[in-house]
Formats: C-alpha cells, sequence, structure tokens
C-alpha cells in the first residue's frame, strides 16, 4: 500500500490541513495497515446519504471513546469533486481523522481509473501488500457496520493484538479480537470432550455385565 502512494502528498483533514510528503511520513502512515480509499464527491446525493455512516464507522473504529486502541484502518477520500470549492463543503461531513488528495493532484482521476470507478460511492478496501481486499465494502459498512472490520482483518491477516472495543473490557482486564473465537472454540471442544468421555463411561459399563450388581 505504502508504493501506491510514495512520491504523493497526502492531506489530513484537519484544521491545519497538515500534509504527509516524505517518504517517512507516508510509511509511517500506511505501513501495516488497511487502507479504505472512499471515491465520492459532495454533488452526489448518494454520497451525502453515506457520509454519515461512513464518518460513524469510522469513528467507532478509531476514536478514543469507543476503542482502547485505533485500528489499523486508515480512510483516504478519493475526491471526484467538480471544484475545488465543492471538494473542500464535503470534507467537513467526513471524518477528522482521514486523508485526503488535493483537488490539483491528477492521481485523484489516476486512482479512480486504476479501480474503474464507475459509480459513487464506492469504498475500495485494500491489504497493506496493496492487493484488493474488496472493490466496494459501502453496502457491508452499511449492513454491518464497524463489525465488518474483524471480516476484513482476518481476510487481510492482519494481527493487532491490542486493538479492542471498549464494550469487550471483562473486570478491567484487555481482550483481543480472537477471544471471542477461542471462547466458542473452547467450548466447542469441552462438550466433545464431555460427550466423548460418557460415551466411553456407557461402553465401560457395558462391558461389566451391567454393573457391580450384574
Amino acid at each position: 500500500m505504502v508504493d501506491l502512494f510514495l512520491g504523493k502528498v497526502l492531506v489530513k483533514n484537519n484544521k491545519d490541513k497538515d500534509e504527509l510528503d516524505t517518504e517517512r511520513e507516508i510509511i509511517l502512515r500506511l505501513q501495516n495497515r488497511i487502507l479504505m480509499l472512499f471515491f465520492g464527491s459532495g454533488e452526489c446525493e448518494k454520497c451525502q446519504d453515506f457520509a454519515p455512516t461512513l464518518k460513524d464507522f469510522y469513528k467507532k473504529l478509531t476514536d478514543e471513546f469507543y476503542v482502547e486502541r485505533s485500528a489499523q484502518l486508515v480512510l483516504l477520500y478519493i475526491s471526484l469533486d467538480s471544484s475545488e470549492e465543492q471538494l473542500e463543503k464535503f470534507l467537513k461531513e467526513l471524518p477528522k481523522r482521514c486523508l485526503f488528495l488535493a483537488y490539483e493532484d491528477p492521481y485523484r482521476k489516476e486512482l479512480s481509473e486504476m479501480f474503474e470507478v464507475q459509480d459513487l460511492p464506492r469504498v475500495v478496501v485494500l491489504r497493506p501488500d496493496c492487493s484488493v481486499l474488496l472493490l466496494d465494502a459501502v453496502s457491508e459498512i452499511c449492513t454491518l457496520g464497524s463489525d465488518c472490520y474483524r471480516n476484513w482483518q482476518e481476510g487481510a491477516e492482519l494481527i493487532d493484538r491490542n486493538f479492542m472495543m471498549n464494550e469487550e473490557f471483562d473486570e478491567g482486564k484487555m481482550r483481543s479480537l480472537t477471544d471471542p473465537i477461542r471462547r466458542v472454540k473452547y467450548k466447542v471442544e469441552d462438550k466433545k470432550k464431555k460427550k466423548k468421555k460418557k460415551d466411553e463411561d456407557g461402553e465401560e459399563d457395558g462391558n461389566d455385565g451391567g454393573g457391580p450388581w450384574g
């Protein structure tokens, strides 16, 4: 993913519009992260409707109010707006933690052609190695919300044992994302062991003539 943006300038969606314009800054921001490329436009009614959902989705995965540690996730807005004013206006509807490409950057259109973007909105999800995880995650984000990040993380084979939703606290103890899976696994294995022991006990009872009084 880093290679896709080396030599480019990524802009932070904050008040000062800080730029990430060095190789080191790009690497630190993107390396070992899942990247969401949000292709949209403030002139698109569907994009306007989707923006609040996307903002809530991203906040729940990166905001300290919801998580103890931010997910390894980056949101990059690829504007297909027809004017810089429209771009600036639409950025106000997007998360402050997201990045974007400046209006004058021709790489915006190159990316839209690269991923064959025709309909808006479109969210392309990339693995850390730049391979495509999902060509369009809009419907998944709308239906599953922040839960779909777990699927992405698994699909990208990305391990972040420190990421944790606040609701996953258990008496102050931190639990990794794999804990619910392990609990289900152990529960199933425990049932199998109990069933096996019960079957074995039954066989033993059947082999000794019906019990001690048989």
